[in-house]
This record gives structure tokens, C-alpha cells and sequence, in this order.
């Protein structure tokens, strides 16, 4: 499938949604909908007081006590861990025919295929969900794929009314896709906070380092990552090496990792005496 973005038009009218699961993705995604003008019509959760917190914060919605008495929808949207997904399927009982989609990056269409009386769709939003932060739903790349193409025109639909970027992607392209976000964010962040403990261990603030993380993500955004490289493990400074790799021994773990990101870093750069030489 062609991953470039899809500017098909949403259509106009509103859809009946129902969401299960109440988790960081649903909260972000239920308010989102319902800005769009769609109506969720029920919230269902493991946890009945998180599906009531979901259903308060949109009109209409109604807290969802079983999967056995679903409400007619147009869309059931599976807002779920990727290992909760096939026991929801399982122990759910939706109208024949129905659409559901489940929002997951890694997990493919395939995990709708014991459920024939279905028809299986994903709906994966590429981006990072937490609790207080403000989407912006317009630049979230919406990630589509469906077992029927009545079933994909009605996700484009959805789609289309929150995000100017969607896209059709097979599932071998969505696992890609979610493992190098892994890599993009997931990662980064541990990194972050590693720093952020460091910093704070020598009584330092962690505002020092916020213009160099601004300008590190400026420059990969502007040319190939691995072509921005700079520090000493581009430059072999065995000195700085050593004395980084002594400064973590009380962080044996953090050690470990500073020591294989380093040899990631030379064995990937092309030209390790010749790239970049940031002061860094």
C-alpha cells in the first residue's frame, strides 16, 4: 500500500460511536471525536469509574456496564492494551456486520479473523497520549486499515473529520511504523529522564539542557539523523569515554546502556573521523 498521505475528504455527516477502553488514548480520543461532532454513544471499561470519568466528559455518552448489550453503532472503537484486544473480541457480542476497529500500532488486522460475523478495521493514532497534555489533532497522522472497503471509506470519514494526515497502511507497515515511534519517542524519553536524574544527583537544573534538546530535535527533523551526529563517540575521544563510563559506576544499568549506545553510534557512523565534530 502507498504510505503517502490521503487527502480524501471526510464526509459530512456525523457517526454513532462506541469506545471500549477508558485509558490515556481513549480520554484524548472520546473529547476529540466529540469536538468533530460525532456522538459517543457509550463508554465501556474494565473499570466502570474510568468509564464513567470518559462518559462525563462528553454529552451523551453513557457508561457501558456489559459486552454482552453493545448499542447500535456505526463504529466500536477497541481503545484497549494491544493483549486486552482478543478478549474483548472474544467475550463481546456486536450486532452482525458491525465495524470494529481497534487503535493499536503493532497488532495486526489478522486478530479479527476468528470473528467472521465482524468486520475488522484499525484506527491507529501515531502519537504519544498523557494525562494534562493538549492534542493537536489536525498534524496526528491517523493510520487506516480495513478487511472491506465499505469498512475503510467509513474510517476515512472518521479520520478525515480529526487529522489532515491519513493514511492506508497494511499491518507489516504499521508494526514498522510503531517500532521506529518506539525508537522516536519511547526511547528518547527514557533518555531524557536518565539526564534529568543526573542533573538533579549534581544539584543542577534540568532547564541547563532544554536549548541543546530543542536543537537536537531541530537538526533531525531538518536532515538525516545519523548525518547530525556529534559527542565523543563519533569522535572515538577514548578520554571523555572513559571518564563518562567512571561518572556512571554507581548506575550500573545506565553504564551498560551508555556503553552500547556508544558502540551503536561508531559502528553505524560511516565515517567516524570525518563526521560531524560538535563540541558535544
Amino acid at each position: 500500500m502507498d504510505a503517502e498521505a490521503n487527502h480524501q475528504p471526510a464526509l459530512p455527516q456525523p457517526l454513532q460511536l462506541v469506545v471500549l477502553g477508558a485509558g490515556r488514548v481513549a480520554q484524548h480520543l472520546v473529547l476529540a471525536l466529540a469536538a468533530a461532532g460525532h456522538t459517543v454513544v457509550g463508554i465501556w471499561s474494565r473499570t466502570p469509574a474510568s468509564a464513567a470519568a470518559v462518559a462525563a466528559s462528553v454529552r451523551g455518552a453513557r457508561v457501558l456496564t456489559s459486552l454482552q448489550t453493545l448499542p447500535p453503532a456505526d463504529v466500536y472503537l477497541l481503545a484497549l492494551p494491544d493483549a486486552v484486544v482478543p478478549d474483548v473480541l472474544a467475550a463481546a457480542i456486536f450486532p452482525v456486520g458491525a465495524l470494529v476497529a481497534h487503535t493499536a500500532g503493532a497488532l495486526p488486522l489478522a486478530v479479527f479473523a476468528e470473528h467472521p460475523t465482524i468486520r475488522g478495521g484499525v484506527f491507529y493514532p501515531l502519537q504519544t497520549f498523557s494525562a494534562g497534555r493538549e492534542i493537536t489533532w489536525a498534524t496526528v497522522p491517523l493510520c487506516l486499515e480495513a478487511a472491506d472497503d465499505p469498512g475503510l471509506a467509513t474510517l476515512y470519514q472518521l479520520a478525515g473529520s480529526l487529522s489532515q494526515d491519513v493514511r492506508e497502511l497494511t499491518s507489516a507497515q504499521r508494526l514498522q511504523l510503531h517500532l521506529a515511534a518506539v525508537w522516536a519517542s519511547n526511547f528518547p524519553n527514557h533518555l531524557l529522564g536518565i539526564s534529568h536524574a543526573l542533573l538533579a544527583d549534581a544539584g543542577l537544573p534540568w532547564e541547563l539542557l532544554h536549548p541543546l534538546i530543542q536543537e537536537t530535535v531541530a537538526k533531525a527533523l531538518s536532515q538525516p539523523p545519523f548525518t547530525a551526529q556529534t559527542g565523543p563517540a563519533v569522535r572515538h575521544d577514548a578520554g571523555t569515554l572513559q571518564r563518562h563510563t567512571q561518572a556512571l559506576a554507581e548506575h550500573p544499568q545506565w553504564q551498560s546502556l551508555y556503553l552500547q549506545l556508544t558502540a551503536s553510534i561508531q559502528q553505524t557512523a560511516q565515517q567516524p573521523t570525518q563526521n560531524n565534530r560538535g563540541s558535544l
